[in-house]
């Protein structure tokens, strides 16, 4: 899979476990691009993706779909909007969770 410029470096471990299983991480770039097919812009696929992620409180790829989505141009605003919808969905303790994670990623942008 070609490396998408807009996109930020994946963290050292991420690269760390691809060596270590390599096999593993050819399936998911087969996976990753397989999901890219149909009629969804990069954008609005990464909003969704982080959405699924907060749903799912996956702390990890919170922080990588909120990387990849400030990369697309993605605004603060609108990634809180994202939090802001699931908070009904995942109640209040988890939507401040999924906030300061959030806010991991906005702080280094």
């Amino acid at each position: 899979m070609k490396a998408n410029p807009k996109m930020p470096k994946p963290p050292r471990t991420f690269d760390e476990f691809s060596e270590t299983f390599p096999s593993l991480r050819k399936a998911w770039d087969i996976l990753g691009d397989a999901a890219k097919e149909g009629p969804l812009d990069d954008r609005t696929a990464r909003l969704i993706k982080l959405g699924v992620a907060i749903g799912a409180m996956r702390e990890g790829a919170v922080h990588s779909s909120s990387r990849k989505a400030l990369a697309l141009g993605v605004t603060t605003e609108e990634l809180n909007q994202v939090v802001a919808l699931a908070s009904s969905i995942i109640g209040m303790p988890s939507s401040v969770a999924v906030w300061t994670w959030l806010r991991d990623s906005t702080a280094k942008k």
